[in-house]
């Protein structure tokens, strides 16, 4: 995943291809502070002060869908990461939080995989959604059983978290893991509910065959209620995914089903722009983090807005109601008490009280 010489012929091509037209710098506050990928590399020294300026970085990807060179520049600062604790200069304090998350999901405590007889496809809710809505979670699972009988179902973290901050080693061991059980078991195919789940498992898992369960859901022919009676409401497509077309439509479709109609947002589909939580920015400079959410609320111009991240319905929804794909899906039974998105430390308790739940049925 990453090579000594990575690094410096990254610089190397930006330094020399990158002819500063400015046209990511235009939309990255990230880039406004520090200048062009090109004049970055060009100048760039291989400290540790130097490697450090990358963890200011949302790691979003816009960048490259804008450069008219087809560059990356993303992958010039996730590398700075890697250089970074490769030489052993990584700071872990500031991500404490974070890298507990993480831990946890990944535990023995916490984590789990339900994988019936002859069972050749899962589904990998990831973290996020089965702490914050745990009955969601099992809703939709339970819905995904009824059209895929023999579906299992794996409670784990995908460890991206690790795998943005430049953890490469923590996060090349405990995917390979992920994957060797997966194989060992006879699973090939992954259904996802989390956009980072989905890149990571789209990028690094090899062989296996990758959907969302919201490409899924709007392959079906199911009927929903239709509580939105033509309501507008704006997509927020998460920067993971921002060259998956196919699922940036089913999500569009999903909620048209729903009765909604869809209010085309500034920046959306390849163009998105991150919520704020990408790349852990907000652990190093929240101030930066929260220029990408001012920008995303702006655009929504006073409209709910909808989503499939649990992490961009979170901080998103600190300054403007939004809605998690997933609530308008499968929603609490009539009559029921409505649910609301459990925080932390709630989120640990509701995913090992899912995984004692699940455990008595597969």
């Amino acid at each position: 995943m990453s090579s000594p010489a990575a690094l410096p012929t990254l610089l190397a091509e930006m330094a020399g291809l990158c002819t500063d037209c400015r046209a990511c710098v235009r939309l990255c506050a990230f880039l406004q502070q520090h200048g062009s990928p090109g004049s970055i590399a060009a100048a760039f020294i291989d400290t540790a002060a130097h490697r450090q300026m990358a963890y200011a970085c949302s790691l979003c990807g816009l960048c490259a869908a804008v450069c008219p060179e087809q560059l990356d520049p993303c992958a010039l600062f996730l590398e700075m990461r890697r250089r970074q604790v490769a030489a052993g200069a990584f700071d872990a304090r500031p991500y404490r939080p974070l890298l507990v998350y993480e831990r946890l999901g990944r535990s023995r405590l916490l984590s789990w995989l339900g994988i019936p007889t002859e069972c050749t496809t899962v589904f990998f809710p990831g973290c996020a959604l089965p702490g914050t809505r745990p009955a969601v979670t099992l809703r939709m699972f339970q819905h995904l059983r009824r059209q895929i009988p023999n579906l299992g179902i794996v409670l784990h973290c995908c460890t991206k978290p690790s795998h943005d901050l430049g953890r490469n080693p923590v996060f090349a061991q405990n995917f390979h893991m992920i994957l060797t059980r997966l194989r060992q078991q006879g699973v090939n195919t992954v259904l996802t509910a989390c956009p980072n789940c989905t890149r990571m498992f789209s990028e690094y898992g090899q062989e296996l065959q990758v959907e969302t369960v919201f490409n899924l859901l709007h392959e079906q022919d199911d009927d929903f209620d239709l509580p939105a009676n033509g309501q507008e409401i704006c997509v927020h497509d998460p920067c993971p995914l921002r060259g998956d077309r196919p699922s940036q439509e089913a999500v569009r479709g999903l909620l048209r089903r729903l009765g909604y109609t869809v209010h085309p947002m500034r920046h959306q589909h390849q163009n998105t722009i991150c919520c704020g939580e990408g790349g852990a920015v907000g652990f190093h400079s929240p101030e930066l983090a929260r220029t990408w959410s001012h920008k995303r609320v702006a655009a929504a111009d006073g409209r709910k807005m909808v989503t499939t991240c649990a992490g961009c319905d979170a901080m998103l929804g600190a300054h403007i109601p939004t809605l998690h794909l997933a609530d308008l899906l499968f929603p609490s039974p009539p009559g029921s008490k409505t649910e609301v998105p459990a925080r932390p430390p709630m989120t640990y308790l509701n995913r090992l009280l899912l995984k004692l739940r699940l455990r008595r049925h597969i």
